[in-house]
């Protein structure tokens, strides 16, 4: 699953993305409004951590761009700025929480956690496609209740699929999600395609009622 940090205090970032990492997220960051803007544009979070005050920008604004892009990421917005009005208008504008600085780690991980849960998984603790049951929060995947071993791309891979189901993903835009934007491109499609390839034969040596296909050309979809 993947994060981006938007705040422009660099130790804040590093003691956020190590303890995240910890749990097993993806994190990126953007210390400024408009290269976090690139960011919301360009490519899919699982959530967002929102900084309200940023060089060349307000993160209220952030927000009311990812409201007009339909952007189905979840968002927390951290701030200094503990006022009312700001509380409201953010929720107003659809941000999912409201997390006021200085916040402990462990509670950071919760509302991470609660905000992912709600968004992408519509409030569920597990999400289930036809004979699958995936865990997010423990990381483990079940078909016909029987354990199914994946490595932890593989697993990001699954969750991503079954958070879009019959929907056609591109190449692209699964490496960015797994790998980050940062990725050498023609490396992580090779590793893309190999993983999926894995997760394919896992997926059918445990006997689920799903499969992914490929696009030829395009992507894959899970149906």
């Amino acid at each position: 699953m993947k994060i981006l940090i938007i705040e422009d205090e660099k130790e804040l970032v590093g003691v956020m993305q190590t303890a995240l990492e910890k749990e097993n997220y993806l994190v990126e960051s953007a210390s400024d409004f408009h290269s976090a803007l690139d960011k919301i544009v360009g490519y899919e979070y699982d959530c967002i951590l929102l900084d309200l005050m940023l060089p060349g920008g307000d993160g209220l604004d952030l927000l009311s761009e990812i409201k007009k892009l339909k952007k189905k990421d979840a968002v927390i917005i951290i701030s200094a700025r503990d006022a009312v009005d700001d509380k409201v208008l953010g929720l107003d504008l659809g941000a999912d929480d409201y997390l006021a600085k200085p916040f402990h780690l462990a509670e950071l991980n919760a509302r991470v956690k609660s905000a992912i849960r709600r968004r992408k998984q519509h409030g569920e603790q597990h999400i289930t496609w036809r004979n699958i049951l995936v865990d997010p929060e423990n990381r483990t995947v079940r078909v016909d209740r029987q354990e199914l071993a994946l490595n932890r791309k593989e697993f990001d891979l699954l969750y991503y699929f079954v958070t879009n189901p019959e929907r056609l993903i591109t190449k692209t835009s699964i490496a960015e999600y797994v790998w980050g934007d940062h990725t050498d491109q023609a490396d992580s499609l090779d590793f893309v395609y190999s993983q999926i390839k894995n997760l394919r034969k896992k997926l059918g040596n445990a006997g689920a009622d799903a499969d992914i296909q490929a696009v030829y050309g395009v992507g894959y979809k899970m149906i």
